[in-house]
């Protein structure tokens, strides 16, 4: 994975943002991706819990990116929707494996909202991404 190509935007006197960055500048042709689900692109769930899911909502994204050239560091936004906060919070490690195994070390600004239930009743959580390519 290479370095960025956009620029992290972070307050000098901020407390350091770890896991996802608060603002991105970037200027190119720019793919909105819809939420990805835990499954694979059969619509088969391979994974119940959590942090596979999640991996495998990520790598449903950079399959759709690379379909427009894009790689995971031209993602500059992730807007997460989980359904229970307490088994995010209880996963870290093995989401924050997760994620580094499809993302590598790249951070885009983050949202994370959880909600009371996704469309799909096993999936746990649903991501949706925003890049921009170089022009």
């Amino acid at each position: 994975m290479t370095e960025c190509p956009h620029q992290i935007l972070h307050p000098a006197s901020w407390k350091k943002a770890s896991g996802y960055a608060n603002g991105v500048l970037a200027e190119g042709r720019t793919v909105w991706i819809g939420g990805q689900i835990g499954w694979n692109g059969q619509q088969v769930f391979e994974e119940k819990e959590l942090a596979g899911q999640i991996r495998q909502a990520l790598q449903n994204i950079v399959d759709v990116l690379a379909e427009a050239g894009g790689k995971p560091e031209h993602i500059v936004r992730l807007t997460w929707y989980i359904t229970d906060k307490k088994d995010y919070l209880a996963n870290l490690k093995g989401i924050g494996e997760a994620y580094r195994t499809v993302m590598g070390k790249h951070f885009p600004a983050m949202t994370m909202v959880q909600v009371v239930a996704l469309i799909e009743d096993e999936a746990k959580v649903e991501i949706e991404a925003t890049a921009v390519l170089p022009a």
